[in-house]
């Protein structure tokens, strides 16, 4: 059997490449998905009225199945983080206030994460007929919970600034 500090470090390095790729395409298909849209009332953009956008739809797919599993994938990594890490979170308040960030807004990201597979899931099945539906669905996702996309980026920024500074670490 393989040493547990690998173990440990392996489980971090994977939870940061995960958490990296979440972030990154998150902040990418956010900011793409946005430009379909004029910013005062969410209507499609007049450019865009008599464009077809399946081909856009394919380029965005991978964002949007990148941003799922990396985001599951993170999650679940971070679970197996907290159980088998040494690290105790009476001790490192940056870590509870990590685990805390992460599980507070981890129901409200799955419930998104639900729209991105409605969506992944038109694009795959007969896509010809749902172009309109698919675009219902980005704007439905958009607007769902408001500006709980905006203020999840910056939570994981601080996330960031938290592992990289780590506050409220106990002295020994």
């Amino acid at each position: 059997m393989a040493n547990k500090n690998t173990i440990e470090k392996i489980i971090t390095f994977l939870m940061f490449m995960f958490f990296s790729i979440w972030l990154g395409s998150y902040i990418v298909r956010n900011l793409l998905i946005f430009q379909f849209f004029e910013p005062e009332n969410l209507s499609l953009r007049n450019e865009l009225k008599n464009f077809d956008l399946s081909p856009v739809y394919y380029v965005i797919y991978p964002l949007i199945v990148t941003n799922l599993v990396s985001f599951l994938s993170f999650f679940i990594i971070f679970l197996i983080f907290i159980i088998i890490t040494k690290i105790k979170l009476k001790e490192n308040g940056w870590l509870l206030i990590i685990a805390f960030l992460i599980f507070i807004t981890a129901p409200f990201e799955i419930y998104l994460l639900f729209k991105d597979y409605k969506i992944i899931m038109l694009i795959v099945d007969n896509f010809v007929n749902n172009s309109s539906q698919v675009l219902y669905l980005m704007k439905e996702r958009m607007t769902l919970l408001n500006s709980f996309s905006l203020i999840e980026i910056f939570a994981y920024i601080f996330v960031i600034a938290l592992t990289i500074f780590k506050p409220l670490q106990k002295k020994k």
